[in-house]
């Protein structure tokens, strides 16, 4: 995705989280950094006109429109770990992380360089008091959608999460469109 470009990604059925994660095309250790984007907006929920940025502090892209307004970036991609932790799956997939791992390989990135992902339509509720999070179904409805703009060059990744709680259990597809 080249700069000033954008990518509209659309719920197509409803209740569907997409993991969303990216690189400088041309330098593979700058990467989305959800710690770097939470510090300078100073909050944890993100809509129309926030910016997001690299873990070197340079802006990577921008929320142009947004219909749903409910996206997470505190959790990391499911993984076959997670889904042992938190299902107890015995012999579990291998989630968004593997399926982010497998695309970026082409690449030469490798899963230690993959951040904690952008959770496009996923749900997270934190307690004010104790800051315990609680990952709830989805409130996107059948063709929902984000559009993001590229402030520079990017190598994207961007999945359908796998995860139960994250789509209240009934995994659709996401569809994309770079325009």
């Amino acid at each position: 995705m080249l700069k000033n470009q954008s990518l509209k990604i659309t719920d197509i059925e409803g209740e569907q989280v997409a993991d969303l994660v990216c690189f400088n095309l041309y330098d593979k250790e700058e990467y989305l950094s959800s710690g770097r984007t939470i510090d300078y907006a100073e909050k944890i929920f993100f809509s129309t006109g926030d910016i997001f940025y690299s873990n070197r502090s340079n802006i990577m892209f921008e929320i142009i429109e947004d219909h749903v307004g409910k996206h997470d970036f505190l959790l990391a991609p499911c993984s076959r770990e997670m889904f042992r932790k938190t299902y107890g799956h015995t012999d579990p997939h291998h989630g968004c992380f593997g399926n982010l791992c497998n695309a970026f390989e082409q690449f030469g990135i490798k899963g230690d360089q993959i951040p904690v992902t952008f959770n496009v339509f996923m749900n997270v509720s934190v307690k004010s008091d104790t800051g315990k999070i609680t990952v709830l179904p989805p409130v996107s409805k059948a063709g929902d959608s984000i559009t993001i703009r590229a402030e520079m060059d990017l190598i994207v990744g961007l999945t359908a999460c796998s995860a139960g709680l994250s789509n209240n259990f009934s995994f659709k597809p996401i569809g994309f469109q770079i325009i």
